[in-house]
């Protein structure tokens, strides 16, 4: 691994269990039952001193993911908490983000989080149809979400986001909108929104191959997603990156230093990191990634040194998923290249397409552009690289 030349503030830290696995996920998770969590956490810390022996500068993010990290007990709670707090210095300042699910969640565990200076949580809604929610296999019902909500804002956690998938199996848009007035109904100030992605080795993929999997068409899709803008912006909420919207302020600044390219950790079984130019992936089984921290190893299974031409590329796909793009001046500051030159083709192509907008500095995606997103991107990687 290379030796951290850069200042890095930012860290993703991963819980890979849960009580029970949805059929449209494709993360990197194992059933919580069986497992070797006490172990997995000690060797999630010794990860952490590996990397931050001598880390003295406060995090300015800190998010810890899954998989499903409210399915820990409270003294997992506890052992992981008081790990991240001893190896990564962080004060009131740092955004510090959990990730929980409502049908696991409980009072003592919400005190337990804030006691530790957790002040955002992320939640897994998906829908607020009973429903649906048992047809993608979700553990938890509506009622378990406003409980939840209410249990974290009693506890002092007031920075809350939700997730919402559209395009369920036999979704309907009276269902979706549903959903969406009753989320907005919550007042939150942050909203993740995602169109149902049939994803490899997973129960849905197997369920479509057999056509036994009645998607909404794509027409369905497309208005699901309009409205879901439309009505956001009425309430507003602003839409800043392909699936996230927020309140002014309240953008979730983790994510954004995914999208601007800047350097973070990844701990954890199946977790990834961007250092130095490198990326590095984490072994995704547990046991491997065990086998290789109790062996004083890091568990890394591969790295990629990103080659000058590979991160101009990253950098745009990155930055044209926020609605704010990014300025021409600072590409050609980073890379000491004009972007007008380097992606001359692919901009004049996008643009008179109607999904790519110049003005004077600035380079972003249409309101259109972020709807085709994925086309856009597909035709930008490559445009460096393949030649």
């Amino acid at each position: 691994m290379v030796n951290k030349m850069e200042s890095v503030n930012a860290a993703y830290i991963h819980i890979p269990f849960c009580k029970k696995i949805c059929h449209y996920c494709a993360f990197n998770k194992y059933f919580y039952d069986g497992q070797p969590v006490g172990r997995y956490l000690t060797g999630l810390e010794h990860e952490f001193s590996m990397y931050l022996q001598n880390h003295q500068e406060c995090f300015d993010t800190i998010y810890v993911g899954g998989g499903t990290p409210s399915c820990l007990n409270i003294d997992e709670l506890t052992q992981l908490l008081t790990s991240i707090q001893h190896y990564l210095p962080y004060d009131d300042k740092t955004e510090y983000t959990f990730e929980i699910n409502p049908g696991e969640l409980t009072f003592e565990k919400c005190q337990l989080l804030a006691q530790f200076g957790v002040n955002r949580v992320s939640m897994g809604v998906q829908s607020f149809n009973d429903r649906l929610l048992r047809k993608i296999g979700r553990n938890h019902r509506e009622k378990h979400i406003y409980q939840s909500i209410e249990w974290l804002r009693e506890a002092g956690i007031t920075n809350l986001s939700i997730d919402l998938i559209f395009r369920l199996p036999e979704q309907t848009m009276e269902d979706f909108n549903e959903s969406l007035t009753k989320a907005l109904t919550l007042d939150l100030p942050h909203y993740s929104l995602y169109s149902l992605i049939i994803e490899n080795q997973t129960l849905f993929q197997q369920l479509q191959r057999e056509g036994k999997l009645p998607l909404p068409s794509e027409d369905v899709d497309a208005d699901m997603f309009e409205s879901a803008i439309r009505r956001l912006h009425d309430s507003g909420i602003e839409q800043y990156e392909v699936s996230n919207f927020a309140r002014p302020g309240f953008e979730s600044r983790h994510n954004l230093k995914y999208w601007q390219y800047v350097p973070y950790y990844g701990f954890g079984a199946g977790a990834h990191g961007f250092l130095d130019g490198v990326r590095y992936y984490n072994s995704g089984p547990v046991h491997h990634f065990l086998r290789a921290i109790e062996a004083n190893q890091k568990p890394v299974v591969n790295e990629l040194p990103l080659s000058v031409a590979d991160q101009m590329e990253e950098y745009l796909f990155l930055a044209l998923r926020t609605t704010n793009g990014f300025r021409l001046s600072d590409f050609n500051q980073r890379f000491n290249q004009n972007a007008l030159t380097l992606f001359q083709t692919f901009f004049e192509e996008q643009t008179a397409f109607g999904l790519l907008v110049i003005e004077e500095d600035n380079v972003r995606l249409t309101t259109r552009g972020l709807f085709l997103a994925d086309t856009v991107f597909r035709d930008l990687l490559g445009t460096l690289t393949m030649k």
